[in-house]
């Protein structure tokens, strides 16, 4: 039988406390155990850095420049992600990409601009891009538990709503976030993966 062919670039997306980072660890794992070579690209901002820093050092940088932070932050960490993607003999895992930061700046009311979205066309696309989405609710509770960060119910309900906005425009592949990371990280297995390889994961 021909092997399936693989994508090289599978691009993990969601709101805060959706689970992605976990969910991008594990299957990039059982990636492996089939004998696949995988790696996970983490894309930041950087907001939680910034926020450390400025917790640290009593200096608070006004919304503008904190957006342009995150916004060079993010781009460069994409930019570094897909070289190192075009050098990687397997699949690369992109926990978050450039969407999540036209997300967050549409709903910090900044423009979206012209670089954004003109590198996001312009880089090579991932070949596939999953939606890990969550109630608003539960995301907020898992922010909580795990205590470095505070996010507002207001901008996790306006978040999951753009986010499912740019899924139904683009045709993302969307999976419920709201199960166990073993049943998310199967479900973004038979989302990403050719139809019938998702059998090596048992």
């Amino acid at each position: 039988m021909q092997r399936p062919a693989y994508p090289r670039t599978i691009a993990l997306l969601g709101i805060d406390g959706a689970g992605k980072s976990t969910v991008a660890q594990m299957f990039a794992t059982d990636l492996r155990t089939t004998g696949m070579s995988a790696q996970i690209m983490r894309n930041p901002s950087g907001r939680r850095w910034a926020s450390r820093m400025t917790a640290r050092f009593g200096a608070q940088l006004s919304p503008l420049w904190a957006n342009r932070l995150e916004w060079a932050v993010r781009c460069a960490n994409v930019l570094y992600a897909h070289g190192r993607a075009t050098r990687f003999p397997g699949i690369t895992v992109m926990d978050r990409h450039i969407p999540c930061q036209l997300v967050l700046q549409a709903l910090r009311g900044f423009p979206t601009g012209r670089i954004l979205p003109w590198l996001f066309a312009r880089l090579p696309r991932p070949e596939v891009i999953v939606l890990i989405d969550v109630p608003a609710e539960l995301a907020y509770q898992r922010i909580m538990a795990r205590g470095e960060d505070h996010e507002a119910m207001d901008y996790l309900l306006a978040a999951r709503s753009a986010y499912l906005g740019l899924a139904r425009r683009r045709g993302w592949h969307v999976v419920d976030g709201s199960g166990s990371p073993r049943n998310v990280a199967d479900a973004v297995a038979r989302a990403a993966l050719p139809l019938g390889s998702t059998r090596l994961f048992g």
